[in-house]
């Protein structure tokens, strides 16, 4: 069972991004998977979460409006679209699912349980 993200780099303020993570050992479409980040000196938190029953998304505040989560059974794929980048988006981000069915997202972007994490992919905003 592994996940791995990827999509990460340097880009300016206001630029987008769009990140992967591929799971292989287990089939994505099952489980909500959430994607996290943590920022230096921070603690790690979830932004964006897609539900297993019917693909309901949550995000938090911060990303609302400017971030979209997405899957792609057929590719055993989830996205994270970033479009209006700002500085302060600069972080480790990481997706992660906990493998149960009874597993949910919350209302804030994160997950009820993580228990399969990724190894993260670098994002720094900055000009």
């Amino acid at each position: 069972v592994q996940l791995v993200e990827s999509g990460g780099g340097l880009v300016q303020p206001g630029g987008s991004l769009r990140l992967s993570c591929v799971a292989s050992g287990f089939t994505l479409d099952y489980y909500a998977i959430a994607w996290f980040r943590q920022a230096p000196g921070k603690e790690r938190e979830g932004i964006s979460c897609i539900s297993m029953s019917d693909d309901s998304t949550y995000y938090a505040d911060s990303v609302k409006g400017r971030f979209t989560i997405s899957r792609d059974n057929a590719k055993n794929t989830v996205y994270l679209q970033m479009n209006g980048l700002k500085p302060e988006d600069t972080a480790v981000y990481y997706c992660a699912t906990g493998r149960r069915t009874g597993d949910y997202c919350t209302y804030t972007g994160s997950l009820s349980r993580t228990d399969y994490w990724g190894q993260g992919t670098q994002v720094t905003v900055s000009s």
